[in-house]
Parts: structure tokens; C-alpha cells; sequence
């Protein structure tokens, strides 16, 4: 069916919610937006549904979230244990999520799935943790995480409590190509509630997740002694994080928190901001007024399901830096592995995990703690996967895991990203050095010296709509035919693409060892290195650098040098 096809289907179907109709209505004259929202399908895929709400078949709105969960629903009820285990739903602070969490779970009720639905917002990491604590089959969290206002998703997560791999996306696409938009009818609220198919999450779930992550302490006794000497600033922008992170850093002890008032409560319009997100550090604005007012020594952010967290340090100057998610994956590698090395509680099978276009300093502080460290694709269910294998093996204990995009976990409490988790982490992090008279930048600093100085860029190209995505294609297309033998001048000495799983050189091609993926990664000489991928999530193409050096001016300078490079090849093919 054509988009035009699409769009007198859509506007003809009686079951169509009336403000959809209104929006579609509204461009009737107007055949490049008809051709925008109804020209493909939202793309389900390992990460879910994400995109623009609004009405059409390329965009987020109550059909799709029934039809998906329709199609969801006759995946699980191909497994016998559906019926008895339920789904768990989570949803965070955009507009339509908590309407889109209780249409999936009446539509889960519908096919006698039973449905634990949270009351009010909570964060991918609570879901997480949810789906292991009632044992779930799978569970649900709506949300677009940093993505700007107009955009809201529909993310799966597996009985394991990471978010569903390839089989399960693969099969759950499968089902939902079956479903009819408009033939979906959700169960009644009240009948769900009667036949005991929508189950409320209560507060008890909520503590047991602050009991467990409290374990991960490293210093627990420490904080709660010193933590009120911290000065600490925290903004949950606008999401989910303001209750979680309050309580927990309270329990631990850290009580001198001071909450930016602009951005404490849930508005998935996020007024103060560009996007809701920490990478940006225009989201830190509103956060550095305060902190000076405070005296803080700290900032801490949080994206709006918190699965994210940023941060900002007092410099030397008086001023604050927003440090990068490979700095602040860096330094709690380090203060966990210091920490545990001076407790004597450091095992000698212990592992990390952190993506390929993640930091190598991590592997520097690895190899001087003696602690392997595996390198896996981008998305945070590889690194699930690899707390999986420690499980069922046993061989190894997997301490700590993290994604350079501001994504860490510690434990296996929860199986994704977990900002709250990292957030307690972090506080105590601070506590620790503060009272042995170092700030988080000191800390960097020692770090710099000790382990060499390692720096990274990161470049988005966005390309909104069909033609974008088309343009992506074409560069990454463009690449694989003409691989650059030379990026910034520097001659490229070998190069990997994830897609056919080789690693090439002059002396021949050898197999990488990972899935396949749409990824090109190029190394030179002395460690430095480039990742170019679409991003699996946003209408961008990712650019990732790293180098190198033993004195700041020398990383600074070929770090430079490579971006101004890599710009150049992907701005002609992006052209």
C-alpha cells in the first residue's frame, strides 16, 4: 500500500481516535507530509518503537501502541508460562506515555496476559529490576529517553530483565505484521481490575530495589557518616529521576541536596531545556546558577526515564566542567576497583564491560587492577547479555558495565543503564575523596597521570525524514565501497565492518568475533581510533573518535586533527 493508500485508510477507519483524525484532516492538502507520516512503518526493532507522535503509521500514537502490544501478546502466548508470569509496565514523564502504558496493559489484559502497571512514572532501571522481581516474561517502558519533546517510544524488555534481543524483536515484528491498527479493543479498566489482569505496582517493589542496590556500597558507613558535608545539586530534567534519586541518596546519607526547582517536576514538554538530555551541556544551565549559589561541589543529571546520568565537577577556577560519560565511566571503573583492591574484596575473575566506542582509558584502569574487560557492541542488552553468561558459567563476576552515551551499571540488580543506581555511586564516590581533600577533577586529574591521557569526540549528523534516512544509507554504502586509506592525513592500518564481520589490514582479513551490525571502525597508529554508525534510536549518523598520549597538548592536538578529517569525508557524503 502506497502512502497515499495509507493516509484514506487511515481517515476512513471509523475506530480512529478523533484528534488523530483532526491531524490528518489538517493535511489534506499537503502530500509531503501525508508522504512523511504514512511512507513506512515505525521500525520495531531491539530497541522498540521510537519516533514523533502524532498521527500515521510512521509516527507514535495509541494505534501503534495497540497494535504493537496486539502483536507482543501473540508472541507471549506462545509460551505457556505467559498467562501465569505477566508483563511489568513502566512509562516515564512525555506527553501520552502513562495513556500509552495502560492501553498496552489493557490490551495485554485483552489476551488474558496479566499486566503490573505502575501508578505513576518510574525509570527503565525500576522496570528492569521489576520484571526479575515478579519473575515477568517481559516487560514494557514507554518513553524516548533523551530524545527532544515531540518524540515518544515503546521499548521491550525480555524474563532477563535486559531489553529483547534480535530472536524475540524479530518475532514480536513477525506477530505485530498480523494485527490490523484498528482492530485492536483493549479490555475495560474496571473489568481488567476485577478479573485480576491489571495489577497495581505497590511501594514494596520500590524498596526492594533501594535495599538491593544499597549492597553495592563500597564505603557505606563512611557516607553515612560524612555525606552531609557534601554540597550536592540534582536535576532530574523534568523525568522520572526526582523521586528515586532523592530517596536513595537520603538512605545512604548524602542529605545536603540542593534540587534544581525548575526542572523538579515531570513536564514532558521539558520548558528549560533543548532536549532532556545530560550529553548536552546546555542541560546543566539552570544546575551551574545553583550550584554557585550553593557552594556545591557536585552536579548530578538525570534523563527522563533515568537510565542516564550526567555530571558536572568544580574545577580548579572555581567553575564547573560537565564531565563526558567516558570520563565519568572512568572514574567510577576506578573508584570501584581501587576501592575493592584496598578492601581486599577485589575477585580474581572480576570483569568489565563497556561498548566499542567507549573510552580505552577503562582498559588502561582494567589491566592495572588486573580485572578483564570486553569490548561489545553499542547497546546497553549486549552488556545484559555478557551479566547472563557470568550467571550460567560462572567463571567470571561482572562488576560494573558502561556505554560512553552516559549508560552505566553496577550489580545485576537491574539488567540496563541504571542513573539512580550510578547516581548513589557516584555521591559516595565524593564523599570518599572529599574527605581525603580531593574534588571528582582532582581525582581525573591523578587519574590522567597514572593511566596516560585518553580522550574521545563524538559527532551526531542528524537527517530528519525518509530522505535522511536515505542519505545515511547512501554514506555508509559509500564507505564499504571506499574504505579512506587515510583520515586527518594519518594512514589508516586497519578497518572493521561489523556488517560482513571482518577486520581488514594490509595482510589480509580476519573475522572480528561480534554480531553483525551496520558499524565501520578504523584504527591508526598509536592506539587513536574512529567509529562511524547509524544510530539505532535518532535519524543520525554517529561519528565516534579516540587517541591517546601521554601529555594533554599531543591527545588534544591529534584528536583534533582526526575530527577536522573524519568532518571532512562525512560532510561530501552527507552533502
Amino acid at each position: 500500500m502506497d502512502y497515499q493508500a495509507s493516509y484514506r485508510a487511515w481517515l476512513e477507519a471509523e475506530a480512529l481516535e478523533p484528534s488523530l483524525r483532526a491531524e490528518l484532516e489538517a493535511i489534506s492538502g499537503d502530500p509531503a507530509e501525508q508522504e512523511e507520516r504514512f511512507y513506512t512503518e515505525l521500525a520495531f526493532g531491539t530497541a522498540g518503537l521510537r519516533g514523533i507522535l502524532g498521527a500515521g503509521t510512521n509516527r507514535m500514537n495509541v494505534h501503534v501502541v495497540r497494535r504493537a502490544t496486539q502483536g507482543l501478546a501473540d508472541y507471549l502466548n506462545t509460551f505457556e508460562s505467559a498467562k501465569q508470569r505477566g508483563v511489568a509496565i513502566a512509562y516515564d514523564s512525555r506527553r501520552m506515555s502513562a495513556e500509552f502504558a495502560k492501553e498496552a496493559a489493557l490490551v495485554l489484559a485483552q489476551n488474558g496476559i496479566p499486566a503490573y502497571l505502575y501508578s505513576t512514572l518510574h525509570s527503565v532501571p525500576q522496570l528492569s529490576f521489576t520484571v526479575l522481581h515478579f519473575k515477568c516474561i517481559a516487560g514494557i517502558v514507554i518513553t524516548a529517553s533523551h530524545n527532544p519533546p515531540a518524540y515518544n517510544g515503546y521499548k521491550v524488555y525480555w524474563e532477563h530483565g535486559g531489553q529483547a534481543g534480535p530472536e524475540q524483536a524479530e518475532a514480536i515484528l513477525g506477530c505485530i505484521r498480523q494485527v490490523d491498527y484498528f482492530g485492536v479493543q483493549p479490555m475495560a479498566e474496571s473489568t481488567a481490575l476485577d478479573k485480576g489482569l491489571l495489577r497495581m505496582i505497590g511501594q514494596e517493589v520500590d524498596e526492594a530495589y533501594y535495599v538491593a542496590i544499597q549492597t553495592l556500597l563500597l564505603h557505606p558507613a563512611l557516607v553515612r557518616e560524612k555525606g552531609k558535608e557534601l554540597k550536592l545539586v540534582y536535576t532530574p530534567l523534568h523525568g522520572s529521576g526526582y523521586v528515586p534519586v532523592r530517596e536513595i541518596l537520603h538512605r545512604i546519607g548524602v542529605e545536603n541536596v540542593s534540587i534544581v526547582a525548575e526542572q523538579a517536576q515531570p513536564d514532558g514538554s521539558f520548558p528549560t531545556v533543548k532536549a532532556p538530555n545530560p550529553e548536552d551541556p546546555a542541560a546543566f544551565d539552570l544546575a551551574c546558577r545553583l550550584a554557585d549559589e550553593v557552594g556545591a561541589d557536585v552536579i548530578l543529571a538525570t534523563d527522563p526515564d533515568s537510565d542516564r546520568l550526567g555530571a558536572a565537577v568544580r574545577c580548579k577556577d572555581g567553575g564547573f566542567n560537565v564531565l563526558s560519560g567516558n570520563q565519568i565511566g572512568s572514574i567510577l571503573i576506578h573508584y570501584i576497583l581501587s576501592s575493592k583492591a584496598a578492601l581486599g574484596t577485589l575477585p580474581s575473575n572480576g570483569l568489565v564491560v563497556k561498548s566499542i566506542v567507549s573510552t580505552r582509558m577503562a582498559d588502561a584502569v582494567c589491566a592495572y587492577y588486573g580485572v578483564e574487560i570486553r569490548a561489545v557492541l553499542t547497546g546497553f542488552r549486549f552488556i545484559s547479555e555478557q551479566i547472563a553468561q557470568c550467571e550460567a558459567t560462572r567463571e567470571r563476576q561482572f562488576l560494573f558495565g558502561f556505554e560512553e552515551s552516559y549508560g552505566f551499571l553496577a550489580g545485576s540488580f537491574a539488567r540496563d543503564k541504571d542513573a539512580i543506581c550510578a547516581a548513589m555511586l557516584l555521591s559516595e564516590a565524593c564523599v570518599v575523596y572529599k574527605e581525603q581533600g580531593k574534588t571528582l577533577y582532582d581525582v581525573l586529574q591523578e587519574m590522567y597521570e597514572t593511566y596516560g591521557y585518553f580522550k574521545e569526540a563524538v559527532k551526531s549528523y542528524t537527517l530528519e525524514g525518509k530522505a535522511g534516512i536515505e542519505k545515511i544509507g547512501s554514506a555508509m554504502a559509500a564507505l564499504r565501497r571506499d574504505p579512506p586509506a587515510k583520515i586527518g592525513g594519518e594512514a589508516v592500518s586497519a578497518w572493521e565492518d561489523f556488517i560482513v564481520g571482518e577486520r581488514r589490514t594490509a595482510a589480509g582479513a580476519e573475522p572480528i568475533g561480534l554480531p553483525k551490525s551496520d558499524v565501520l571502525r578504523y584504527f591508526l597508529p598509536g592506539g587513536a581510533w574512529l567509529c562511524i554508525r547509524p544510530s539505532g534510536t535518532e535519524p543520525k549518523l554517529k561519528l565516534y573518535i579516540g587517541a591517546s598520549a601521554q601529555k594533554e597538548a599531543l591527545v588534544d592536538e591529534r584528536l583534533a586533527n582526526l575530527l577536522a578529517g573524519a568532518e571532512g569525508i562525512l560532510g561530501r557524503l552527507l552533502d
